[in-house]
């Protein structure tokens, strides 16, 4: 038995975690694991109980309910995102490693069979997280999700969404979304699958095997080029989202 009294959370004793777990296992409304979010991984953080959880989280993902098994593993693969924040619980990775293995297989089965966008996206960067990759474990969905990311011009530093969906393939320093006029644009430029290496062709590989092409079309902008419609200047945007999380570090 965990004694969850040795445990805390962002809001203080983690004794009441075993309660809230219960009642996901029993009735799993989207507010519940809200709540359990919210307390084990708020705003990207973790904390002891965080992965405590984890053995909870590996059975739920074992789960014949696909929807518990998506929520079991986005949250487990964003607490491993955050296990080099310093956390007071040691090596989490080596301690908790039969739990992270029974989790990377659990997403890896659930990526092949996922048929929702938003499902499938986050369970690929789930899978990041349970791989220890730095950055992308906690960027990806964040970017492929709300069809953007922020970044510094690497130039002038000018602030500019780089956009990614929708409203088309294009970098942007003024506010696209509210304005009612017109923006200064630049069109991206997609790698060439051919030619992708890394982390970039890794994921593309994997979305193509897995019929999201919509998704593999995505992230050769992600891992393509873009400009700077300030100043000119020509920048990976794979390069400036990693330095915008270098930087945090």
């Amino acid at each position: 038995m965990t004694d969850w009294s040795r445990f805390s959370h962002a809001y203080g004793s983690a004794e009441d975690i075993p309660t809230l777990l219960d009642r996901i296992a029993w009735e799993p409304k989207p507010e519940l694991w809200s709540d359990l979010w919210s307390a084990l991984c708020h705003q990207g953080s973790v904390y002891s109980a965080s992965f405590a959880a984890l053995p909870w989280l590996a059975d739920m993902a074992g789960s014949d309910d696909r929807e518990q098994v998506v929520n079991a593993l986005a949250l487990a693969g964003a607490i491993m995102a955050g296990a080099e924040q310093p956390h007071g619980t040691g090596d989490v990775r080596a301690e908790h490693a039969a739990e992270v293995e029974s989790l990377l297989t659990a997403v890896n089965r659930q990526l092949r069979k996922a048929s929702d966008r938003t499902d499938y996206i986050h369970l690929l960067e789930a899978m990041l997280g349970f791989e220890g990759v730095v950055g992308w474990s906690e960027d990806l969905a964040w970017g492929l999700g709300n069809e953007e990311y922020e970044v510094d011009c690497p130039g002038c530093q000018t602030g500019l969404f780089v956009v990614l969906g929708k409203r088309g393939f294009l970098s942007t320093s003024e506010d696209y979304a509210l304005s009612e006029s017109d923006v200064e644009t630049r069109p991206l430029l997609p790698a060439d699958p051919a030619n992708l290496d890394g982390i970039g062709r890794r994921l593309h590989d994997i979305a193509v095997s897995d019929g999201q092409h919509e998704v593999a079309h995505v992230l050769t902008y992600v891992f393509g080029h873009a400009t700077c419609p300030a100043c000119e200047a020509y920048f990976s945007v794979a390069d400036q989202v990693s330095a915008e999380w270098s930087a945090t570090q």
